[in-house]
């Protein structure tokens, strides 16, 4: 959807545009609130992240750096820098990989399964209760309910 002039758009893709910046607002306090759960636990959301990224890699796929930038979708020389701070952390740890002894393979550290273990039910508790309002403006943006916004009709 380009948005060139006011005047151009539609009544339901100005409905849209309030849902979609509604939806990134709610999105973007959850991420704030992560934040500061994570600070107040003494790591980065970055860390925090890859935790969970190392923790739940399918069993088809192997947890290198490359699959980690992926799902983090940073650079590769950014993943590299994470671990590397994450494993001086204590939250995890490189062994060589078996098949390719050219890279390593990232493990979680007992200490990263305690922190995940700790921050997991929080952050969830935050979706489904204090921050009901992320699961119902994404609801609202995929059209699961009626746009909240009437200024497409004013314009």
């Amino acid at each position: 959807m380009a948005v060139a002039r006011k005047g151009k758009i539609t009544s339901l893709e100005w409905a849209k545009l309030a849902d979609l910046a509604e939806f990134r607002y709610q999105l973007r306090r959850f991420v704030s609130f992560s934040e500061g759960v994570c600070e107040a636990a003494g790591v980065s959301a970055q860390q925090y992240q890859l935790l969970q990224v190392v923790a739940t890699v399918p069993a088809d796929k192997e947890s290198s750096i490359s699959y980690i930038a992926e799902r983090m979708v940073v650079r590769h020389n950014t993943a590299v820098e994470l671990v590397d701070r994450a494993e001086k952390a204590g939250l995890v740890h490189r062994i060589a990989d078996k098949s390719d002894h050219r890279r390593s393979l990232v493990e979680i550290t007992p200490r990263g399964n305690d922190l995940l273990a700790e921050l997991v039910p929080i952050h969830l508790a935050e979706v489904r209760t204090e921050n009901g309002e992320l699961l119902r403006s994404l609801q609202q943006l995929i059209g699961a309910g009626t746009s909240s916004s009437k200024r497409g009709a004013e314009r």
